[in-house]
């Protein structure tokens, strides 16, 4: 049997500061404690979780898991959601399935928060579950990475 395909998921700006950034919003659970759910909930996957506040880097790493044939993506961009076309085309070369996570319920938030240039090549989209739905985007994934193995 062959190891399985890795797992990304990448963070985007400010998530580093998970745990004191308007913990009305985001609660006060620390990035570090989302990648020990998260490699909990991937089991005997690898899972390469990374986080930057570099539009550039972020790029780079869609890039990285179109090259290292990556089973999935579960990406929260955060604010490149909202603004960023070069990060669109890039997931438009990645050929698996893609979540789009965020942390909030962007839709009751303010209306920049609406349109995301993510959703248009995201397989599915998770909102407004708090950190803790980190576990629930892997365990979601899972299911798509099953549902297209022919």
């Amino acid at each position: 049997m062959t190891d399985p395909k890795p797992l990304f998921i990448l963070n985007g700006p400010n998530l580093n500061r998970l745990g004191k950034r308007e913990p009305e919003i985001y609660g006060y659970t620390t990035l570090g404690e989302i990648e020990t759910w998260c490699k909990q909930a991937a089991g005997k996957r690898p899972v390469e979780f990374r986080q930057t506040n570099s539009e550039e880097r972020l790029i780079e790493w869609v890039h990285e898991a179109i090259d290292e044939d990556a089973a999935g993506i579960i990406i929260n961009p955060a604010a490149f959601t909202f603004t960023s076309l070069a990060l669109l085309d890039a997931l438009k070369m990645f050929p698996g399935p893609i979540i789009e996570f965020h942390i909030s319920n962007v839709h009751r938030r303010e209306p920049i928060y609406h349109r995301s240039y993510v959703s248009m090549r995201a397989t599915a989209v998770i909102a407004g579950l708090g950190a803790t739905g980190y576990p629930t985007a892997v365990h979601a994934i899972e299911a798509l990475i099953e549902q297209n193995k022919v």
